[in-house]
């Protein structure tokens, strides 16, 4: 009995001294594989580290060439002759290096700054050797299209204090001229005093760039007035600070309501933010007009109710205020202008404040006034456009009181700009049955161009290739079409977009040498090969750099976009544009130059003249050295 515990004993212990013995056994090959696996991270740990401190190495490297690229193209940029140039390039290369190197950048916008006020100052914002007429260097700087503006909205991007310091040096000319007392009230009505101008035409360039909020302080001071400048960029405003813009607007309206001054032009500007954006007119005392028009049709914006009747109530209130005498009427919209501005917004108090309207009308009635109603810019954004089928039904029985030919051609062309942008057919009947052969020519083209965008729109590639093969198109246009017809295809069809895209060289090609259009459709056809065959990109990039280099009319993004035509009709201001966003050389520089920095300096210095080749260094450079934030802010 104690003998078989002893024996059970040492059963048990000579177990549990084995299970010892392989359970150590076993920690010491995990141990040792642990060892191993750890030595192991540690060495992959560091090959990660090493990949990492050659790229950034290697981003540094990249980042320093651009910056000594820049500075470079600065400094030469200091003697050229053309002062524009001068001054852009200085203040563009100030843009490109203000994140890498503040202090040269700040030293470069001061540069351009010089430069600039000379250039305005001997009236050069094209070419120093090719001086504008008279009337143009008026319109560029009513526009704020002039060499200190650009420089202006560059600098104000960066740093708003530095914009405010720039902007307290520009001297105003129309204070220095103000001896023509009645062309500066034309102008304040029209477009507010030059400084204000300014002002907004930069916050306008910022809002557009996505700085909602700096644009909306910097503007703020030019926005206690109502004037073309003002309500264009409140509306533009809305569109993505909506609160803001309607706060403004409300004070807008109280000034206003207060202000004894404001008369029909007051409110014809107010009613733009309200119901018509984009469209601002204003009414002359002789009975003329001036305005403002967008490209596409004018939608009325979802205005809160209180807001919209607070304007219909502060608008028959000035409307309705009594009229002086004739010969004490000092209003910039006179008598003749105000009834106008009645009989355009009438339509809005019959359909939202009936009782306004009714005196309103009353007015009108009493001195006998018939406005013209077929106007279309006393009914654009007032009344709504109609159905295609009403739009023929108007045409046939304004046909029916035409006395003469030119008449009809004006019905029929006034028809058909309205019927094409929605791809109806008719149009082309329409145009094609005008008698007078330069309007019907421009109207085909007009209908035709209008087909390809409607087209694009509903994503109808096999449609746009054939408008750009049989349409009434120019050679530009038709390289355009195939280009977007391929872009369509690129995901389904990817070969077929690349026979497309063959024809749209081939197109490009039959332009004239001698015009920017020439190189500007080669680069639009190598922003879609850069996706589909990036060697062909290349290839054909080189042939727009030569194309560049046989115009002196091509200077990189500052073409903006191919030439483009316009029409009048009964029907209002109509536009042949396709988009700047297609010809960009920057675009095209921008992809290339993150692969290939080398091999894209290179090719931009084989540019030939000097705005092109600084503008495609620019570009390369930026690719390499704005922050992606910025650049994410500037989309």
């Amino acid at each position: 009995m104690h003998r078989l515990s002893r024996t059970v004993v040492g059963r048990t212990s000579r177990r549990w001294c084995t299970f010892f013995c392989l359970a150590c056994a076993l920690a010491i090959q995990l141990s040792v594989l642990a060892q191993s696996e750890s030595g192991n991270r540690i060495r992959v740990s560091s090959n990660e580290i090493s990949a990492v401190n050659e790229a950034d190495s290697l981003k540094a490297e990249r980042r320093a060439f651009c910056v000594s690229l820049v500075i470079s193209l600065a400094t030469e940029a200091r003697s050229y002759s053309d002062l524009a140039d001068r001054a852009r390039v200085l203040a563009r290369s100030a843009d490109v290096l203000w994140d890498a190197d503040n202090a040269t950048a700040r030293a470069l916008f001061a540069r351009a700054w010089e430069a600039a006020e000379r250039g305005d100052s001997d009236e050069v914002t094209v070419k120093a050797k090719d001086k504008p007429p008279d009337m143009v260097i008026a319109l560029r700087k009513m526009s704020g299209e002039d060499l200190r503006a650009e420089v202006l909205s560059l600098a104000s991007r960066r740093d708003r204090k530095l914009g405010e310091q720039l902007l307290a040096k520009l001297k105003s000319e129309t204070e220095r001229d103000a001896g023509d007392a009645k062309n500066n009230k034309s102008r304040d009505v029209y477009s507010g005093s030059e400084g204000a101008s300014r002002r907004l035409q930069v916050a306008s360039k910022l809002l557009r760039e996505g700085q909602v909020d700096q644009a909306r302080e910097f503007a703020a001071p030019a926005l206690g007035d109502v004037n073309s400048r003002s309500i264009n960029f409140l509306s533009e405003l809305r569109l993505k600070d909506s609160t803001s813009a309607d706060q403004i607007f409300a004070a807008l309206l109280a000034r206003a309501e207060a202000d004894p001054a404001s008369d029909g032009n007051t409110i014809s500007g107010l009613s733009s933010y309200a119901f018509t954006p984009g469209l601002y007119i204003v009414f002359w005392a002789d009975g003329t007009h001036t305005w403002d028009q967008p490209e596409g049709p004018t939608r009325p914006p979802n205005l809160p109710q209180q807001l919209r009747d607070r304007f219909l109530q502060v608008a028959a209130g000035v409307l309705l205020r009594p009229l002086p005498p004739p010969d004490q009427d000092f209003t910039s919209s006179g008598r003749s202008g105000r009834l106008q501005v009645i009989s355009r917004l009438l339509p809005l108090f019959d359909q939202y404040a009936p009782d306004s309207a009714m005196t309103l009308r009353a007015q009108l009635t009493a001195v006998s006034r018939k406005f013209n109603t077929d106007d279309a810019l006393l009914t654009e954004g007032i009344k709504a456009e109609g159905n295609p089928g009403e739009t023929i039904q108007t045409m046939q029985e304004q046909l029916d009181h035409a006395k003469s030919s030119a008449e009809r051609d004006q019905i029929y062309a006034a028809a058909a700009a309205r019927l094409a942008p929605k791809g109806d057919r008719r149009a082309r009947d329409l145009a094609g049955s005008i008698d007078d052969s330069k309007l019907r020519d421009s109207l085909v083209h007009y209908v035709d161009f209008e087909f390809v965008r409607y087209a694009i729109a509903k994503k109808d590639a096999s449609e746009v290739a054939r408008l750009a093969k049989g349409g009434d198109l120019t050679h530009t246009e038709r390289a355009w079409a195939y280009t977007r017809a391929a872009h369509l295809l690129a995901n389904s069809e990817s070969q077929r977009g690349l026979d497309l895209l063959q024809e749209a060289i081939d197109e490009a090609r039959r332009i004239d040498s001698s015009q920017s259009d020439r190189p500007l459709a080669l680069i639009a056809i190598t922003n879609e090969l850069l996706k589909a065959d990036r060697v062909r990109a290349w290839e054909v990039l080189s042939e727009a750099v030569k194309a560049a280099n046989s115009t002196e009319d091509f200077s990189g993004d500052d073409g903006k976009e191919p030439k483009w035509s316009m029409i009048v009709t009964r029907s209002g201001t109509r536009f042949s544009r396709m988009p700047a966003e297609d010809f960009k050389l920057s675009s095209v520089l921008t992809a290339l130059a993150k692969d290939e920095l080398e091999r894209s300096v290179e090719l931009a210095k084989t540019f030939k003249y000097d705005a092109v080749r600084a503008n495609a260094t620019l570009a390369i450079a930026r690719a390499i050295l704005e922050k992606p934030t910025t650049a994410t802010a500037r989309k």
